[in-house]
């Protein structure tokens, strides 16, 4: 008998073909993540700024990550969320449209992932991280167009797959990760500015 611990691919296949009304409501998503509700929900909420998406899903996002960065600042062991939030509801295809066009990606990181450096993934290393996911959250809501959402959004989910994976390897990338989101959006940034400062 196999008791190896599902992967990550495995997790989000699994959210997806448990749930087969047309709406799927927030709360039902984090009950079945369990005990990895904070990585896979990090994972889950980076993933639709890698992708086409409609317009004020990254602005979503970003608050959402915001209030999981939060918890995990605070030493939670469990994601809570307001009662409003729980209750928002978003379409089945949405889902699968997000976790299909992830996977491919996801099981080529899985083969190279395996729990290692563990100080990275530890209970001390918990605040770090989420003020690191608190502030990719923050530099989601920035108003960049075109790719704007793509630096933080690929740092937030290399974050995610480190958490559930439990490899501190691709912890420590995602930290880099978001240390180069940091660099872009400020650039990006700056050069909006110039831009308007042109204009007028």
């Amino acid at each position: 008998m196999d008791h190896r611990s599902p992967r990550t691919s495995e997790l989000l296949s699994a959210i997806v073909t448990a749930h087969s009304a047309e709406r799927i409501s927030v709360g039902e998503v984090v009950h079945a993540l369990r005990n990895r509700a904070f990585g896979l929900s990090i994972l889950l909420l980076g993933l639709p700024n890698c992708l086409p998406m409609p317009p004020g899903i990254p602005v979503i996002c970003g608050v959402l990550l915001c209030l999981v960065g939060g918890q995990m600042m605070l030493g939670r062991d469990e994601l809570w969320l307001p009662r409003w939030l729980a209750a928002r509801t978003f379409s089945r295809s949405l889902l699968e449209k997000i976790v299909g066009g992830a996977l491919k990606w996801i099981r080529k990181f899985e083969s190279y992932s395996r729990p290692r450096l563990q100080y990275f993934s530890g209970t001390s290393a918990r605040f770090v991280l989420g003020g690191m996911v608190l502030l990719l959250g923050l530099l989601l809501l920035l108003p960049i167009p075109i790719f704007g959402n793509l630096p933080p959004g690929i740092a937030v989910c290399i974050l995610g797959l480190g958490l559930v994976e439990r490899d501190g390897a691709f912890i420590a990338a995602g930290i880099v990760a978001t240390l180069i989101s940091l660099g872009v959006m400020g650039f990006l940034s700056w050069m909006l500015y110039q831009g308007a400062v042109a204009y007028i």
